[in-house]
């Protein structure tokens, strides 16, 4: 079916997979990716946290703005876009608890704070 003939709502869950126990299964799998490549940037390849945070950041901006666009569901994509999140997730948690010295309480907060942010946008 074309966009054109498609309502906001057909269009935007054209985009998504369908909840099965697959999708949580590389779910748990694509949070894991994430907090093992945080771990690989920040620790591993000794960038530190701040660092590692701006480069997933980079990528999730990209792989967002890549899945918005995007006309139908792309699971490659898709993916990826889950991936950078809990990446930036991850190393942004990981700098407030360790760096900034605010615990993840207060990495919990920033987080919320960008997640409405970018809700409002």
């Amino acid at each position: 079916m074309k966009r054109g003939n498609m309502n906001r709502t057909d269009h935007v869950l054209a985009k998504v997979p369908e909840v099965t126990l697959a999708f949580w299964i590389i779910k748990i799998a694509a949070t894991t990716l994430g907090e093992t490549g945080g771990d690989a940037l920040s620790m591993s390849m000794n960038l530190g946290y701040l660092v590692s945070t701006f480069i997933f950041a980079a990528v999730f901006i990209v792989a967002v703005f890549a899945q918005i666009k995007a006309e139908r569901f792309h699971a490659p994509l898709y993916w990826l876009t889950i991936i950078a999140t809990t990446t930036v997730g991850t190393t942004l948690a990981d700098f407030a608890d360790r760096s900034l010295g605010i615990g993840y309480a207060g990495g919990s907060a920033i987080l919320l704070t960008l997640l409405l942010l970018s809700l409002y946008v």
